[in-house]
């Protein structure tokens, strides 16, 4: 909730190659881009790119879209020094309620949900618009449960600690 209008505002986070498109995996975007989205309107808030990369052998989609190969086996340890690939992207969500990606592996899933970040899949390539708008229509009227957690989660309601998901 926005404290002076008291409208509900859900931070997202989308993972993307282009900046316009929902274009990218989570642990193989080059950047995240987050939203500040209302029923009515939506604010830029930030961008956070990222150095490391997956290298591009596997594709994303799991192993059977790759030949039994995994997307973070490319995320090798690059400069040696034993660090997760994937902190820096987990740690960039914090303060956010949803991230939108083309997909994450159940390890990074995991990371997420413990930040109380839902993960949501999208099938296919989208404008980041339409996700924004997407969002919006969901946050009007009665939204399904899922947004109204996430709601509760970034305005710190009590009912966040008694219904998990």
């Amino acid at each position: 909730m926005d404290p002076e209008t008291q409208t509900p505002t859900l931070r997202i986070a989308v993972t993307t190659d282009s900046l316009i498109q929902l274009d990218a995996n989570f642990a193989a975007a080059k950047q995240v881009v987050f939203y500040d989205v209302t029923p009515k309107g939506s604010e830029f808030v930030d961008v956070v790119h990222f150095q490391r990369r997956a290298k591009g052998k596997a594709s994303g989609g799991g192993k059977a879209a790759n030949g039994g190969r995994c997307i973070m086996d490319d995320m090798g340890d690059d400069d040696g020094t034993g660090r997760d690939p994937l902190v820096e992207r987990v740690e960039a969500l914090d303060g956010c309620a949803v991230l939108f990606t083309l997909g994450l592996s159940d390890v990074a899933a995991v990371r997420v949900h413990d930040l109380k970040v839902f993960p949501v899949k999208s099938e296919r390539v989208r404008d980041i618009d339409d996700v924004i708008a997407q969002v919006q229509r969901l946050m009007t009227g009665v939204p399904p449960l899922w947004i109204r957690r996430a709601l509760n989660r970034r305005s710190g309601s009590a009912e966040e600690d008694l219904q998990e998901y």
